[in-house]
């Protein structure tokens, strides 16, 4: 079984995370990590892995050079290969130029199963699971919180807003995972050193066949037209219990439409 997996460099959460008042991007002279939803949708591709002996990993991500960190985290948790989509006239891609890129990249490899994130922790869209199974022609389980992979078709629960649904879609197939899938494995000094070794293909947009017309910031579908400073955080409202707590306490969250 072939199995790529999707992963992407993005401002550390623990950090202070702002959009640029320049370019109305987002600001990434900043610690840069692997999204950790993707550690999870590495995990869930090892673990597919081990369960079809023979199979491999492919990891694959579209960012500037330095995102290629993020291919080498995956490869030392034992991936087997990469794939590295980068070109300067990418920068600003949005949701629909990206699922261009990643699927011009993948289409033809023979992948019988992309596993992703349910979305990243920058752009939040969640979208680009459902525009790779289109421009692929794939199927498509999206929202996963189980994962089970047979020779033929995958299967699991999708989770919804009151609970979840059984699903199954034959192969090949994109499947987008949530924090519930799985807990990440952390790398090894072995799996360090031999990540160092793994090939790593770097793609164009010229590679990937793409219309450098199409691509980046300003050729987007969509644009960020106005950013706005967050107000700082202002003292909250002490209710003092002299027998009307109750009342009070009501009042302040019907005053926030909250009830």
């Amino acid at each position: 079984m072939k199995i790529a997996v999707l992963v992407k460099e993005v401002p550390d959460t623990w950090g202070d995370r702002r959009i640029d008042p320049v370019t109305l991007r987002v600001d990434r002279h900043t610690d840069l990590v692997i999204d950790e939803i993707n550690e999870k949708a590495v995990e869930v591709a090892l673990l597919t892995k081990e369960a079809h002996p023979g199979s491999e990993v492919t990891v694959v991500t579209m960012g500037p050079p330095t995102a290629l960190a993020v291919i080498r985290k995956a490869l030392a948790m034992g991936a087997d290969t990469g794939i590295h989509v980068s070109d300067d006239g990418l920068a600003g891609s949005d949701a629909v130029q990206t699922s261009a890129a990643l699927a011009a990249a993948l289409e033809g490899r023979g992948f019988d199963l992309v596993i992703t994130g349910n979305e990243s922790t920058d752009g939040r869209t969640g979208a680009v699971p459902a525009m790779l199974a289109e421009r692929l022609g794939f199927a498509q389980l999206t929202f996963m919180r189980t994962l089970e992979v047979g020779t033929d078709a995958a299967s699991g629960e999708r989770l919804t807003a009151t609970g979840h649904v059984d699903v199954t879609a034959p192969l090949p197939a994109i499947v987008s995972v949530t924090e519930q899938i799985a807990e990440a494995r952390y790398p090894s000094f072995k799996g360090i050193m031999s990540a160092k070794k793994k090939k790593v293909e770097s793609l164009s947009i010229a590679d990937l066949g793409l219309d450098i017309s199409d691509t980046g910031g300003a050729h987007a579908w969509s644009a960020v037209e106005q950013v706005t400073e967050r107000p700082a955080r202002q003292g909250g409202t002490i209710i003092r219990d002299d027998g009307t707590a109750g009342t009070q306490v009501a009042e302040f969250l019907i005053a926030a439409k909250l009830i």
